[in-house]
């Protein structure tokens, strides 16, 4: 999925490749609502918040909130609640942890939009991050315990396993 392709670039911050998947998708489906109003803003969301702009990333996002909890038919427009993902994050960015708190909640409230996207589990890593911000240790340790059992197979190494690990111990 092209969506998904330009998404994980951005995520990286493999910006060029992000714009050349995004401005594809925008030549090709210009009057696609799903493309317009949820896969581009939440691309170039991803972009701004990979050059520290969390703001614009917060704007961006503003044209995905009449759609982003819905379901288009079939299984080709999918979306999965990525908005209120990268929404999250760059609340979280922005030091706005009541605000995090509040869009990674819809995702945890709404497993069945969620499915199986990676997203499940990092909300968990990502609500644990938002409660340390407020000051809720309680809460934050128990997010971070959520996450840590759903990777508890997981490869030891994963970077990101390693760093919710030292999160955790911290809260200790």
């Amino acid at each position: 999925m092209q969506f998904a392709a330009g998404l994980s670039l951005a995520l990286i911050g493999d910006k060029k490749s992000a714009i050349k998947v995004a401005d594809g998708m925008k030549s090709r489906y210009p009057e696609d609502t799903i493309v317009r109003f949820n896969y581009l803003p939440t691309i170039n969301a991803a972009i701004a918040l990979d050059e520290g702009d969390q703001a614009r990333a917060i704007e961006l996002l503003k044209a995905t909130y009449p759609i982003e909890l819905g379901l288009a038919g079939g299984t080709t427009y999918l979306t999965y609640l990525y908005p209120v993902f990268v929404r999250g994050l760059a609340l979280l960015a922005a030091k706005q942890g009541s605000a995090a708190v509040e869009e990674f909640q819809k995702i945890v409230e709404h497993p069945g939009i969620v499915v199986n996207e990676p997203i499940g589990a990092l909300i968990h890593l990502n609500l644990g991050r938002a409660y340390a911000l407020q000051g809720d240790t309680a809460k934050a340790r128990a997010a971070y315990q959520d996450f840590l059992t759903l990777w508890k197979d997981a490869d030891r190494d994963l970077p990101i396993l390693k760093q919710a690990k030292a999160e955790y111990a911290k809260l200790q």
